[in-house]
Protein backbone atom coordinates (compact mmCIF):
# COMPACT_ATOMS: atom_id res chain seq x y z
CA UNK A 1 0.00 0.00 0.00
CA UNK A 2 2.86 2.32 0.88
CA UNK A 3 1.48 3.76 3.68
CA UNK A 4 4.06 6.20 4.42
CA UNK A 5 7.11 7.52 3.91
CA UNK A 6 6.66 7.02 6.98
CA UNK A 7 9.72 7.27 8.94
CA UNK A 8 13.29 8.87 9.06
CA UNK A 9 12.19 11.81 7.12
CA UNK A 10 14.01 13.76 9.56
CA UNK A 11 15.02 15.94 6.86
CA UNK A 12 11.92 17.90 7.66
CA UNK A 13 12.64 18.79 10.86
CA UNK A 14 17.02 18.43 10.73
CA UNK A 15 18.87 18.67 7.14
CA UNK A 16 20.65 15.46 8.21
CA UNK A 17 20.48 11.18 7.04
CA UNK A 18 18.74 8.52 8.88
CA UNK A 19 17.05 9.90 12.23
CA UNK A 20 19.68 12.55 13.30
CA UNK A 21 19.92 14.39 16.27
CA UNK A 22 18.45 17.59 16.31
CA UNK A 23 18.44 20.34 19.38
CA UNK A 24 15.66 20.39 20.44
CA UNK A 25 15.57 24.11 21.00
CA UNK A 26 15.04 24.27 17.14
CA UNK A 27 11.85 22.63 18.03
CA UNK A 28 9.17 24.82 19.06
CA UNK A 29 5.43 23.92 20.06
CA UNK A 30 3.31 26.50 21.33
CA UNK A 31 1.40 25.40 24.52
CA UNK A 32 -1.87 25.75 22.32
CA UNK A 33 -2.93 26.51 19.23
CA UNK A 34 -7.14 27.09 17.80
CA UNK A 35 -8.42 24.51 15.93
CA UNK A 36 -8.88 26.42 12.30
CA UNK A 37 -12.89 26.17 11.90
CA UNK A 38 -14.23 23.84 9.40
CA UNK A 39 -15.11 25.05 6.31
CA UNK A 40 -17.96 24.01 4.18
CA UNK A 41 -17.07 21.11 2.35
CA UNK A 42 -16.54 21.89 -1.06
CA UNK A 43 -13.64 20.16 -1.87
CA UNK A 44 -11.31 20.85 -5.13
CA UNK A 45 -11.35 18.13 -7.83
CA UNK A 46 -7.82 16.68 -6.98
CA UNK A 47 -8.95 16.24 -3.14
CA UNK A 48 -12.11 14.13 -4.73
CA UNK A 49 -9.92 12.52 -7.15
CA UNK A 50 -7.55 10.82 -4.04
CA UNK A 51 -11.11 10.57 -1.94
CA UNK A 52 -12.21 8.06 -5.30
CA UNK A 53 -8.95 6.79 -5.83
CA UNK A 54 -8.05 5.64 -2.00
CA UNK A 55 -11.76 4.40 -1.81
CA UNK A 56 -10.92 1.99 -4.66
CA UNK A 57 -7.95 1.10 -3.35
CA UNK A 58 -9.55 0.12 0.08
CA UNK A 59 -12.47 -1.95 -1.90
CA UNK A 60 -10.11 -3.88 -3.54
CA UNK A 61 -7.70 -4.61 -0.24
CA UNK A 62 -11.06 -6.02 0.87
CA UNK A 63 -12.10 -7.98 -1.94
CA UNK A 64 -8.89 -9.92 -1.55
CA UNK A 65 -8.90 -10.79 2.26
CA UNK A 66 -6.42 -7.86 3.16
CA UNK A 67 -7.23 -5.15 5.74
CA UNK A 68 -8.25 -7.79 8.15
CA UNK A 69 -8.94 -6.44 11.73
CA UNK A 70 -8.84 -9.56 13.78
CA UNK A 71 -5.43 -9.18 15.29
CA UNK A 72 -4.01 -12.48 14.28
CA UNK A 73 -5.33 -15.95 14.80
CA UNK A 74 -4.62 -19.86 13.95
CA UNK A 75 -3.68 -19.05 10.28
CA UNK A 76 -0.84 -16.62 11.86
CA UNK A 77 1.05 -18.99 14.41
CA UNK A 78 4.24 -17.07 15.85
CA UNK A 79 6.32 -18.33 19.07
CA UNK A 80 9.29 -16.66 21.02
CA UNK A 81 11.84 -17.14 18.17
CA UNK A 82 9.93 -15.11 15.52
CA UNK A 83 9.02 -12.32 17.98
CA UNK A 84 12.77 -11.59 18.76
CA UNK A 85 13.69 -12.10 15.00
CA UNK A 86 10.14 -9.52 14.37
CA UNK A 87 11.42 -7.25 16.92
CA UNK A 88 15.19 -7.13 15.15
CA UNK A 89 13.94 -6.96 11.59
CA UNK A 90 11.60 -3.85 12.96
CA UNK A 91 13.22 -1.74 15.60
CA UNK A 92 16.99 -1.90 14.34
CA UNK A 93 16.42 -2.15 10.59
CA UNK A 94 14.94 0.86 9.18
CA UNK A 95 13.67 0.39 5.18
CA UNK A 96 14.54 4.18 4.87
CA UNK A 97 17.92 4.34 5.92
CA UNK A 98 20.77 5.09 3.16
CA UNK A 99 21.40 1.86 0.70
CA UNK A 100 18.81 0.38 2.45
CA UNK A 101 20.79 -1.14 5.05
CA UNK A 102 19.82 -1.12 9.04
CA UNK A 103 21.56 -3.06 11.87
CA UNK A 104 21.34 0.34 13.31
CA UNK A 105 20.83 1.06 17.73
CA UNK A 106 17.11 1.08 19.35
CA UNK A 107 15.45 4.43 19.69
CA UNK A 108 12.40 5.27 21.60
CA UNK A 109 11.17 8.24 23.83
CA UNK A 110 12.41 8.38 26.86
CA UNK A 111 10.13 11.63 27.87
CA UNK A 112 6.48 11.67 28.45
CA UNK A 113 4.59 11.30 24.94
CA UNK A 114 2.18 14.41 24.61
CA UNK A 115 0.59 14.19 21.29
CA UNK A 116 -1.91 17.12 19.80
CA UNK A 117 -4.64 16.52 17.39
CA UNK A 118 -4.67 19.07 14.46
CA UNK A 119 -7.13 18.80 12.04
CA UNK A 120 -6.76 21.22 8.67
CA UNK A 121 -10.06 23.49 7.64
CA UNK A 122 -11.42 21.46 5.15
CA UNK A 123 -11.92 18.22 7.78
CA UNK A 124 -15.20 18.53 8.54
CA UNK A 125 -16.87 18.43 12.14
CA UNK A 126 -17.95 14.65 11.78
CA UNK A 127 -14.43 13.41 10.53
CA UNK A 128 -12.92 15.67 13.22
CA UNK A 129 -14.99 14.08 15.82
CA UNK A 130 -14.90 10.39 14.76
CA UNK A 131 -10.89 11.09 14.71
CA UNK A 132 -10.28 12.80 18.07
CA UNK A 133 -11.82 10.15 19.68
CA UNK A 134 -10.22 7.53 17.63
CA UNK A 135 -6.91 8.65 18.09
CA UNK A 136 -7.20 8.86 21.97
CA UNK A 137 -8.72 5.52 22.19
CA UNK A 138 -5.98 4.54 20.40
CA UNK A 139 -3.29 6.36 22.62
CA UNK A 140 -4.51 5.16 26.13
CA UNK A 141 -3.93 1.73 24.57
CA UNK A 142 -0.33 2.48 23.67
CA UNK A 143 -0.33 4.22 26.96
CA UNK A 144 -1.12 0.93 28.60
CA UNK A 145 0.60 -1.47 26.14
CA UNK A 146 3.90 0.55 27.00
CA UNK A 147 3.80 1.57 30.59
CA UNK A 148 5.27 4.41 28.97
CA UNK A 149 3.51 8.12 29.69
CA UNK A 150 1.64 8.96 26.54
CA UNK A 151 -1.39 10.89 26.46
CA UNK A 152 -3.53 13.70 24.42
CA UNK A 153 -3.02 17.03 25.35
CA UNK A 154 -3.02 20.76 23.62
CA UNK A 155 -0.21 21.90 25.90
CA UNK A 156 3.79 21.37 25.58
CA UNK A 157 2.89 18.87 22.98
CA UNK A 158 6.00 17.14 20.99
CA UNK A 159 3.75 14.52 18.94
CA UNK A 160 1.82 16.29 16.62
CA UNK A 161 -0.91 14.52 14.74
CA UNK A 162 -2.00 16.11 11.44
CA UNK A 163 -5.57 15.39 9.96
CA UNK A 164 -5.33 17.28 6.78
CA UNK A 165 -6.66 16.85 3.10
CA UNK A 166 -5.40 17.85 -0.55
CA UNK A 167 -6.51 21.34 0.16
CA UNK A 168 -4.91 21.59 3.27
CA UNK A 169 -1.30 21.84 2.06
CA UNK A 170 -0.99 25.57 3.01
CA UNK A 171 -2.50 25.20 6.72
CA UNK A 172 0.15 22.14 7.15
CA UNK A 173 2.77 24.19 6.15
CA UNK A 174 2.29 27.23 7.75
CA UNK A 175 1.94 24.67 10.88
CA UNK A 176 5.27 23.28 10.23
CA UNK A 177 6.77 26.89 10.65
CA UNK A 178 5.16 27.87 13.56
CA UNK A 179 6.67 24.32 15.11
CA UNK A 180 9.96 23.80 13.48
CA UNK A 181 12.17 26.95 13.76
CA UNK A 182 14.06 27.30 10.58
CA UNK A 183 12.66 24.94 8.59
CA UNK A 184 13.49 25.35 4.72
CA UNK A 185 11.04 25.60 1.44
CA UNK A 186 12.68 22.55 0.35
CA UNK A 187 12.26 20.53 3.49
CA UNK A 188 8.74 21.64 3.58
CA UNK A 189 8.20 20.68 0.20
CA UNK A 190 8.51 17.00 1.73
CA UNK A 191 4.63 17.79 3.83
CA UNK A 192 3.49 19.74 0.53
CA UNK A 193 4.46 17.70 -2.56
CA UNK A 194 3.10 13.97 -1.56
CA UNK A 195 2.46 11.44 -4.27
CA UNK A 196 -0.59 9.59 -3.97
CA UNK A 197 1.62 6.41 -3.56
CA UNK A 198 2.44 7.88 0.05
CA UNK A 199 -0.70 7.86 2.34
CA UNK A 200 0.13 8.84 5.37
CA UNK A 201 3.61 9.00 7.13
CA UNK A 202 5.33 10.08 10.15
CA UNK A 203 9.04 11.65 11.50
CA UNK A 204 10.82 11.26 14.29
CA UNK A 205 13.44 13.54 15.82
CA UNK A 206 16.30 12.98 18.56
CA UNK A 207 17.92 14.79 20.91
CA UNK A 208 20.78 16.17 20.40
CA UNK A 209 22.31 14.88 23.63
CA UNK A 210 21.16 11.36 23.37
CA UNK A 211 20.42 10.19 19.70
CA UNK A 212 18.64 7.65 20.49
CA UNK A 213 15.89 8.92 22.38
CA UNK A 214 12.95 10.85 20.64
CA UNK A 215 11.86 14.52 21.95
CA UNK A 216 9.88 15.52 18.94
CA UNK A 217 8.02 13.60 16.07
CA UNK A 218 5.19 14.74 13.55
CA UNK A 219 2.63 12.70 11.57
CA UNK A 220 0.47 13.47 8.37
CA UNK A 221 -2.91 11.21 8.15
CA UNK A 222 -4.83 11.70 4.46
CA UNK A 223 -8.46 13.13 5.23
CA UNK A 224 -9.13 11.40 2.00
CA UNK A 225 -8.93 8.31 3.49
CA UNK A 226 -12.12 6.11 3.68
CA UNK A 227 -12.81 4.45 7.33
CA UNK A 228 -10.96 1.39 7.57
CA UNK A 229 -7.72 3.36 6.10
CA UNK A 230 -7.81 5.96 7.76
CA UNK A 231 -7.56 3.91 11.03
CA UNK A 232 -4.85 2.04 9.61
CA UNK A 233 -2.81 4.70 8.71
CA UNK A 234 -3.76 6.43 12.48
CA UNK A 235 -2.37 3.31 14.25
CA UNK A 236 0.65 2.23 12.08
CA UNK A 237 2.04 6.17 12.23
CA UNK A 238 1.50 6.54 15.72
CA UNK A 239 2.86 2.84 16.58
CA UNK A 240 6.09 3.39 14.47
CA UNK A 241 6.68 7.08 15.76
CA UNK A 242 7.62 5.37 18.87
CA UNK A 243 10.12 3.34 17.91
CA UNK A 244 9.35 0.96 15.14
CA UNK A 245 10.23 2.06 12.06
CA UNK A 246 11.20 -0.48 9.83
CA UNK A 247 8.55 -3.03 7.54
CA UNK A 248 9.09 -6.05 6.40
CA UNK A 249 7.54 -8.69 4.18
CA UNK A 250 8.62 -11.62 7.14
CA UNK A 251 7.08 -10.03 9.68
CA UNK A 252 3.46 -11.43 10.54
CA UNK A 253 0.39 -11.28 12.07
CA UNK A 254 1.39 -6.94 11.54
CA UNK A 255 0.67 -3.95 10.50
CA UNK A 256 4.89 -3.40 10.12
CA UNK A 257 4.45 -5.09 6.52
CA UNK A 258 3.48 -3.50 3.34
CA UNK A 259 1.40 -6.75 2.16
CA UNK A 260 -1.67 -4.59 3.64
CA UNK A 261 -2.69 -7.84 5.20
CA UNK A 262 -3.59 -6.19 8.61
CA UNK A 263 -5.20 -3.10 8.68
CA UNK A 264 -5.03 -2.43 12.62
CA UNK A 265 -2.36 -2.85 15.60
CA UNK A 266 -2.26 -6.96 15.90
CA UNK A 267 -1.75 -9.00 19.10
CA UNK A 268 2.34 -9.29 17.95
CA UNK A 269 2.58 -6.03 17.02
CA UNK A 270 1.64 -5.15 20.98
CA UNK A 271 4.14 -7.50 22.19
CA UNK A 272 6.79 -5.92 19.55
CA UNK A 273 5.84 -2.35 21.36
CA UNK A 274 6.23 -3.88 25.09
CA UNK A 275 9.31 -5.27 23.89
CA UNK A 276 10.43 -1.92 22.94
CA UNK A 277 9.64 -0.23 26.09
CA UNK A 278 10.50 -2.95 28.34
CA UNK A 279 13.56 -1.23 31.04
CA UNK A 280 15.51 -4.09 30.56
CA UNK A 281 16.15 -2.61 27.21
CA UNK A 282 18.26 0.97 26.92
CA UNK A 283 18.09 3.26 23.95
CA UNK A 284 21.52 3.07 22.01
CA UNK A 285 21.64 -0.89 22.72
CA UNK A 286 22.60 -3.40 19.08
CA UNK A 287 20.65 -5.89 18.08
CA UNK A 288 23.42 -8.04 19.42
CA UNK A 289 23.20 -6.37 22.43
CA UNK A 290 19.83 -6.62 22.90
CA UNK A 291 19.45 -10.37 21.50
CA UNK A 292 19.77 -11.97 24.94
CA UNK A 293 17.00 -10.11 26.93
CA UNK A 294 14.73 -9.37 24.04
CA UNK A 295 14.35 -13.41 24.20
CA UNK A 296 13.91 -13.73 27.78
CA UNK A 297 11.37 -11.04 27.02
CA UNK A 298 9.77 -12.51 24.41
CA UNK A 299 9.50 -16.08 26.15
CA UNK A 300 8.01 -14.21 29.07
CA UNK A 301 5.28 -12.96 26.77
CA UNK A 302 4.17 -16.19 24.77
CA UNK A 303 4.56 -17.84 28.41
CA UNK A 304 7.05 -20.09 26.91
CA UNK A 305 9.90 -19.91 29.88
CA UNK A 306 13.69 -18.98 28.97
Amino acid sequence: MGKGIRKRLAAAFCVMTALAACDPAALTAPTSSPAPAARPEVRSARSRDLQRYYLAVQNDLLANGLLRTDGGGPDTPFDADDLVRNFERIAFFDEYSRGGRGGGTLSRWEVPVRVGIEFGPSVPPAQRNKDDADIRAYVARLARITGHPISVTDRRTNFHVFVAGEDDRDFVQNRMRQLVSGVSDSELSLFRDLPRSFYCFVVAVSDRRNPNAYVHAAALIRAEHPDLVHLSCIHEELAQGLGLPNDSPQVRPSIFNDDDEFALLTTHDEMLLRMLYDPRLSPGMTAEQARPVARIIANELMGTGS
